[in-house]
């Protein structure tokens, strides 16, 4: 139906740039519908909405106006929102309006009052406006951006990570493995391929709440450092130390990777912190990780890459950067490989475990919906929402091969050549869960 002498309704304009099968059904606050007759609800409860959704690239629009209580989804598990993603994510594309239909677009545009809404708390500022707080992956901002991201509750961390509190990509040994099989399992991958033996050092940059740290140090009679820039992290990690009569080996500090004066490491570890650093800090990075190292000594570099190499930084849809993780950058394996090569390491090992990524993220996601009430109390209505549209959403995006997770093995080889590198390296990875 039309409105306003002849004017387009909401559900009029949804299906004439939308078009059928988006598997949605809009019920807008003119009182008119739009879409598939028995898709999904999507209800729009005033204008604002609208000036949400019109203001802003597409993801940004559509969380606003879901955290500000103008778009409700009937039906949606909010903890893990994963089905509505994929049709989000994958199946609702606008088309471009022709010439002929942009006056009646321009009308209906004008005559929801446009302007751009308040923006919910939750919401970074535009990377421009950070720079009050400094140039991007200087030490001040980098240290904001982690406390954005990391600094929530630990209590809201262990309940949607579960008992491991590993914040990175797990490694299943098969379809069947539990989240914490996995994470152990991953953990155990990790310390063979970097050759951990009895008495040898470890650096753990990026260390989260000490997982690697404290497997290390328990399963491979290793002493080590982690270090990371979140206080919350660095507290709950050398309480855990402490607790476990670990302290003599092991070591979290609160403070910058950059600060880390010891040297002569047997192996350092990179589990998920490349994507905070800037791909053109990269060469300062890796080098900075060769120079810690001793002769034949082994970086084991796991990070979030694009499946590409043409674009490089900052993820083109902005919601990301906005919500999730303030100024993470990304680039491809490739650019990653050239970078660790034409810094002082031979690359050694590869491996791509995206689909790994993918289960995880759905366990996580899970976690979060079977604890959704303990987590809004936790960390407010508006964080936990974030959080499961930001887990369903890496779901699809991991699935669909939008994004990738690769592990790359490096090694400071010694001025003769030697690699300590065995000739064919088998990684024992025992399959059982660790106590």
């Amino acid at each position: 139906m039309t409105r306003n002498g002849g004017s387009m309704t909401v559900g009029e304009a949804f299906d004439r740039y939308f078009g059928p099968g988006s598997g949605l059904r809009v019920e807008a606050y003119d009182g008119s519908t739009g879409g598939d007759p028995d898709g999904q609800v999507v209800r729009l409860r005033s204008p604002e909405a609208l000036n949400y959704l019109l203001t802003a690239h597409r993801s940004i629009g559509l969380m606003r106006a879901y955290l500000a209580d103008e778009l409700v989804i009937e039906g949606m598990d909010e903890g893990n929102p994963y089905p509505v993603m994929v049709n989000f994510l994958t199946r609702l594309q606008a088309r471009r309006p022709t010439l002929r239909e942009l006056p009646d677009l321009a009308r209906f545009v004008r005559e929801t009052g446009l302007h751009v809404p308040e923006l919910p708390p939750q919401e970074a500022p535009a990377p421009w406006r950070r720079l009050a707080h400094g140039l991007r992956h200087g030490r001040a901002r980098d240290a904001e951006a982690i406390s954005h991201h990391y600094d929530v509750s630990n209590r809201f961390y262990e309940l949607v990570l579960g008992p491991s509190m590993a914040y990175t990509c797990a490694v299943f040994p098969d379809a069947e493995a539990s989240l914490e099989e996995a994470q152990s399992y991953k953990f155990d991958l990790i310390c063979q391929k970097l050759g951990l033996t009895p008495g040898m050092r470890l650096l753990d940059v990026g260390c989260g709440w000490g997982g690697m740290v404290r497997h290390a140090v328990k399963h491979y009679g290793v002493t080590a450092l982690g270090v990371t820039l979140s206080r919350n992290q660095a507290s709950w990690g050398q309480e855990m130390l402490e607790r476990e009569g670990l302290t003599g080996s092991a070591e979290i500090r609160h403070g910058d990777y950059r600060d880390v004066t010891e040297r002569g490491f047997d192996a350092v570890s990179s589990i998920g912190l490349t994507e905070h650093i800037g791909v053109r800090n990269y060469p300062a990075y890796f080098t900075f990780l060769r120079e810690r190292l001793r002769d034949e000594g082994r970086l084991l570099n796991h990070c979030i890459t694009h499946p590409h190499n043409r674009h490089n930084g900052l993820l083109r849809d902005p919601f990301t950067n906005r919500y999730t993780f303030p100024d993470g950058e990304l680039s491809g394996v490739g650019h990653i490989v050239s970078v660790m090569e034409d810094n002082g390491f031979e690359v050694r090992h590869e491996e791509n475990l995206r689909e790994h990524y993918a289960r995880t993220t759905g366990a996580w996601g899970q976690n979060l919906s079977e604890h959704w009430d303990e987590c809004v109390a936790e960390a407010g209505l508006g964080t936990a929402r974030v959080w499961g549209v930001y887990l369903a959403g890496s779901r699809v995006n991991f699935e669909r091969n939008n994004i990738q997770l690769h592990q790359v093995l490096g090694v400071r080889t010694s001025p003769e050549g030697r690699s300590g590198i065995p000739l064919r390296p088998d990684w024992d990875v025992e399959t059982a869960v660790r106590d």
